[in-house]
């Protein structure tokens, strides 16, 4: 399957570069889904195109994900755009590499460890119980925005200690920045990238002022900056204020638009399948409504994990991978992987391969049951997270957000899809309804 010692005899991956300079971007950033699917249609889980300036190629599947894992940093390396990585800021994890990349990861998993993700899970209970009061006396909305401010002030309370960000000025600030990730960068001072220049400005001066306040206090709080602040490595070295600056911002996007998808596709597959549905509230009125919920009470609930895990099979909040640049020349599947070239992998259709997911098209959390024959599914097949040493590094915090979320709304209300809607998906920057999943909500009786 894999060779390191190609010849210029292997062929190119099927494909086509399409116009000059372009390439195929305008086709890829108007249907970024049909784009993928009518090429893996005509050749295959390997092809080539030009994206973004870059040659490129898409893999697809379990074996393509694995071969990229393993590889990783020796012969593949994260690649960024211009703007996301001067939005993000040169010290940010979803910018380094190699070395750096590793050790800087360590640092910044001392916020998910265990320990941190119990007493986060306390403030996530209070912050959903506000919300859902507030969306019951709402009655009808769009969940989408509203999952986006609740999202944010999760990660705004828990990561920088702000409370009540939604509301603020902090928001529009946040967005500003946000939206100017996959900007064209240009600094025009009207253009979207330019504001997000300054909007990252404004951020990191907020950033500086609540740092002043953590390292006169540095006890009192227990909120990521104040983690990472007070974070030493086995040598006694602590990161920058520089680095704690970006990496912040960097959790703030991982851990806000990233669930505010998740959580979307939740309320829309469970209205969609009501049986689903019934069944999660069955498991919940038999374990009860007493017990604090910590992350040892939510392993308890089994059925909910497989709900959860097969959400985010069926609607992966991010559809691909980030591109790599090609280190070395490799041969995947018999072609020729030129150095210099890009690749990133598509999460989306590796999740509906029907040769490890039978009906793929079909939302089956019995599909991860201990029992099933899929629940042991290939390595690289299940890919919401990413992988290799790229994986996100707050997937437990993301998976306890979830399901804390989970269990709180499914409890105590009932909600509706309302009529006259395009649940059509988008897929870019994250996966979501295009019209936002309009819906009617209220408190269940008894």
């Amino acid at each position: 399957m894999t060779s390191f010692s190609t010849g210029r005899s292997l062929p190119l991956p099927p494909g086509r570069f399409g116009l000059p300079l372009i390439g195929e971007s305008i086709s890829y950033l108007q249907e970024p889904a049909r784009f993928i699917g009518q090429r893996q249609k005509q050749h295959g889980a390997v092809f080539k195109t030009h994206l973004f300036g870059r040659p490129t190629i898409v893999l697809i599947g379990a074996d393509a994900t694995r071969f990229l894992f393993t590889n990783e940093s020796q012969r593949f390396e994260m690649t960024n755009t211009t703007s996301f990585e001067t939005l993000l800021g040169a010290n940010s994890i979803g910018v380094k590499t190699g070395t750096a990349h590793q050790k800087l990861r360590k640092h910044l998993f001392k916020s998910f460890e265990p320990r941190a993700l119990a007493d986060y899970a306390k403030t996530m209970e209070q912050l959903t119980h506000r919300y859902l009061h507030k969306w019951e006396k709402m009655k009808t909305f769009t969940w989408y925005p509203e999952l986006k401010k609740y999202t944010l002030d999760i990660a705004c309370r828990l990561f920088i200690g702000v409370d009540n960000a939604a509301n603020e000025n902090l928001e529009k600030v946040y967005e500003a920045w946000s939206n100017g990730l996959l900007s064209i960068p240009i600094r025009f001072p009207l253009s979207k990238f330019a504001r997000a220049v300054r909007a990252r400005e404004q951020l990191l001066v907020q950033f500086d002022q609540l740092i002043v306040q953590r390292q006169k206090q540095p006890i009192a709080h227990r909120d990521v900056l104040g983690i990472l602040l007070q974070a030493q490595d086995e040598e006694g070295n602590r990161l920058s204020i520089e680095d704690v600056k970006d990496n912040v911002l960097a959790m703030l996007v991982a851990g806000h638009e990233t669930l505010t998808s998740a959580l979307t596709s939740f309320c829309l597959l469970l209205a969609q399948h009501p049986q689903v549905w019934q069944t999660a509230r069955l498991e919940q009125a038999k374990i009860g409504h007493a017990q604090l919920l910590t992350p040892e009470c939510l392993k308890q609930m089994t059925y909910l994990e497989l709900v959860l895990k097969e959400v985010l099979r069926m609607l992966p909040p991010v559809v691909r991978s980030g591109s790599r640049k090609v280190l070395k020349e490799s041969e995947f599947a018999g072609y020729r992987i030129p150095q210099g070239w890009d690749v990133f992998y598509q999460i989306q259709e590796t999740h509906q391969d029907e040769n490890v997911y039978a009906q793929s098209q079909q939302f089956d959390p019995q599909r991860f049951a201990p029992e099933s024959t899929q629940h042991r599914q290939k390595v690289g097949s299940y890919i919401p997270f990413g992988g290799g040493i790229r994986e996100c590094l707050g997937k437990e915090f993301a998976r306890l957000e979830m399901k804390l979320f989970a269990v709180l709304l499914i409890r105590d209300y009932e909600w509706e899809i309302l009529p006259g809607q395009n649940l059509e998906r988008l897929v870019l920057p994250f996966s979501r309804p295009r019209d936002g999943l309009k819906v009617k909500f209220w408190r269940r009786e008894g």
